[in-house]
């Protein structure tokens, strides 16, 4: 075999497939190892009873890429779906991010039109502003207002979802959730706004279907694959291996911890059958400050399909314990651990075939259409090696 036309993906998630199935099509033998016995990693998604379950919580595509939603419309017809996200607030059900209709809903008349006039005066219509900014506004109306939102919408929720204090972690996570001096009610402003027809799974069995990939599933890499961090060389049964190597897991584990274990947020979920139609009044519903999840989904929202039955799953987000096989969903990212993923990343520069790539491998808060533009600019890269 020529290795030079070889390559080994770690990992059957997102990006790895994306990469698998470029460069089989550029005539690579594409060789793929996955430790579930299950394709798309996180976005991995099944029918129960005609509703489109989602086993490790809710992925929405969204993007204003459009190279990303042309290589995707290879495999899927899309359904349109746009996303909103309500969050219980002194037990009210209001639009997520805080809006004027948010505002409205919370106080008094007179007090929200008084509010809503001096945001709007100050900001501007149509404006999105980040919570941490909003709170430092020399208006004291606004302060006031930009607090009220801070301990009711942020505060606790990111107690909740990250462990520490909203002011602890980094910018731009805060950014992710503005605060909208607007009536927008849809979570993502972005130009195309959809969900694959059939779910990801079937969406990424047919991006696979490729004769130059095979798909290793329950296979540890470290079965088959040795790093030799002393001679920085990638052997298998031996023979030291040449072709490109994808790595899109946790980049601590892959050099067994030689530093520290990277700090990771985890999620349990709680799944429930539900002999009614509906169960909310949104696909997802956020619990800031009462209860001990994060947030509820219903998963026939996502797909407009209602069934007789709906399936809801809760969310509760705690630290990650890598000897308890927990799986890593989020990492933490603030300056002390990125320091440390620089260490990792500077040993996995010393292989010259070696590639991380993902969420996980590259230690950073990716969207879908950001990894797999990622990926697609990784093949571009190693086509003109």
């Amino acid at each position: 075999m020529d290795q030079n036309k070889e390559v080994i993906i770690i990992g059957a998630g997102l990006s790895g497939l994306v990469v698998a199935r470029i460069l089989a099509d550029s005539g690579y033998k594409v060789n793929v190892y996955e430790r579930r016995d299950t394709i798309g990693g996180n976005v991995f998604d099944y029918l129960d009873n005609g509703i489109l379950v989602q086993k490790y919580g809710p992925h929405i595509f969204h993007t204003n890429n459009q190279e990303v939603v042309d290589f995707l419309s290879k495999y899927t017809d899309w359904n349109k779906y746009t996303h909103k996200v309500l969050g219980m607030i002194n037990n009210q059900a209001v639009p997520i991010p805080f809006n004027l209709t948010s505002l409205e809903k919370l106080f008094p008349n007179d007090k929200s039109l008084y509010i809503e006039s001096v945001l709007v005066n100050e900001i501007g219509m149509n404006k999105k502003v980040p919570i941490l900014e909003l709170q430092k506004n020399p208006d004291s109306t606004i302060r006031d207002f930009a607090n009220f939102v801070y301990e009711n919408v942020f505060h606790h929720y990111t107690l909740k979802q990250w462990g520490m204090e909203p002011t602890e972690l980094d910018p731009a996570v805060m950014q992710r959730v503005p605060v909208n001096v607007s009536y927008e009610d849809h979570y993502f402003t972005d130009s195309f706004q959809m969900m694959p027809k059939d779910g990801f799974t079937k969406m990424l069995n047919k991006m696979v279907k490729s004769p130059l990939i095979k798909i290793h599933y329950n296979s540890d890499y470290t079965n088959e694959l040795n790093f030799d961090l002393k001679n920085k060389v990638i052997s298998r049964k031996g023979e030291i291996i040449t072709c490109p190597i994808i790595y899109t897991g946790c980049l601590d584990e892959l050099f067994n911890y030689k530093y520290q274990p990277l700090p990771y947020r985890t999620l349990d979920f709680v799944f429930e059958k539900l002999n009614q139609t509906s169960f909310q009044a949104a696909a997802v519903v956020n619990y800031p400050n009462s209860e001990s999840f994060t947030r509820i989904s219903e998963f026939s929202k996502f797909t407009s399909k209602p069934q007789k039955t709906t399936i809801i799953c809760k969310e509760y987000s705690r630290s990650y314990n890598k000897d308890k096989q927990d799986i890593p969903y989020y990492p933490i990212e603030i300056q002390k651990n990125k320091d440390l993923y620089n260490k990792y990343a500077t040993l996995a520069q010393e292989f010259s075939n070696l590639y991380p790539l993902g969420r996980l491998a590259e230690y950073r808060y990716l969207n879908m259409d950001v990894i797999i533009a990622n990926a697609i600019e990784l093949v571009n890269k190693i086509r003109t090696i």
